[in-house]
């Protein structure tokens, strides 16, 4: 990744952890002048933000640090742990917000929250699609999953303060029980993007792959001239990086430069069609395979 790109990144991290401080301090203090519980719930909800996004931005820059003899492959995978951190994060926030108002919901203790705690959710959800916006537009430029999950979670804060505009309105209207039920479906939602940041990150983690995608990959090894078959094709991925392994049969009679060639065909191809820049491909005579399994005869 060249330095304009990485600064980009940065930028958006950071810019996610400031706007969560400044959002996070406003709704938490005007929560308790206005006694409201859905707006605590959005406040709280922006705190484990701050920790989630500090985690990612963290991840981020040691994952650019180049590789060493500890770490041969590099270091981008600090990035997808910052991010599964980040989603346990997320998860306990979540879960202490749907116990406590559903404490609340069962001792009747209902508060008719100011109409202010309304309009300062709806402006941080508007603030927040914004943010949603442009992060979203560099995790795709810059291929950063975590800020990918970042950006996932900025829209999830969107809509939350979103809805807890709507449930403040309504307690303020004469139905003060509105407001924690609003409290409890923030949680419901602050579970459901860790839980959903949690599984894409433990997937990515554990090599986990997309098998269309490598069926694709498959049928563009397939057409290279001199492939008469691709025996195997496993890919994965190291943080933002593609890394694929291919067995392939080429014809018994060809030398190693022919077939070197046909690798190199296969390496370039890869590259500009998929964006895959790691590939690493075993060679087989035709006669010598049994099947897919690439186990020899």
């Amino acid at each position: 990744m060249d330095k304009g790109l990485q600064k980009q990144l940065d930028f958006a991290a950071l810019l996610s952890i400031v706007s969560y401080l400044i959002l996070a301090s406003v709704k938490v203090l005007v929560s308790f002048y206005t006694d409201s519980s859905a707006l605590l719930a959005d406040g709280l909800n922006n705190v484990t933000d701050i920790g989630a996004t500090l985690a990612v931005f963290i991840g981020i820059r040691i994952a650019r640090k180049p590789r060493d003899l500890d770490h041969p492959y590099g270091h981008s995978r600090a990035e997808q742990i910052a991010t599964l951190i980040a989603s346990f994060i997320m998860m306990s926030v979540g879960l202490q917000v749907i116990i406590e108002n559903i404490r609340k919901l069962f001792v009747g203790e209902y508060g008719t929250p100011n109409k202010l705690a309304a309009v300062v959710a709806f402006a941080s959800g508007i603030f927040m699609f914004g943010i949603y916006f442009y992060n979203n537009k560099v995790a795709k430029k810059t291929k950063s999953k975590g800020l990918a999950a970042s950006a996932k979670d900025n829209l999830s804060d969107a809509l939350v303060s979103l809805g807890t505009t709507i449930g403040v309105l309504g307690a303020s209207f004469g139905f003060p029980i509105i407001d924690p039920i609003v409290a409890i479906l923030v949680g419901v939602i602050i579970c459901k993007t860790a839980w959903e940041i949690f599984y894409d990150s433990t997937l990515l983690l554990t090599d986990g792959f997309n098998p269309d995608e490598m069926i694709l990959f498959s049928e563009t090894v397939d057409q290279v001239p001199g492939v008469h078959k691709v025996v195997d094709l496993r890919a994965r991925m190291y943080g933002n990086t593609t890394i694929a392994d291919v067995v392939i049969e080429v014809d018994g009679g060809i030398d190693v430069s022919k077939s070197h060639n046909i690798t190199d065909q296969i390496e370039m191809i890869l590259q500009e069609q998929h964006g895959i820049h790691y590939t690493h491909i075993h060679v087989e005579p035709k006669s010598s395979l049994k099947g897919r399994d690439g186990v020899r005869e």
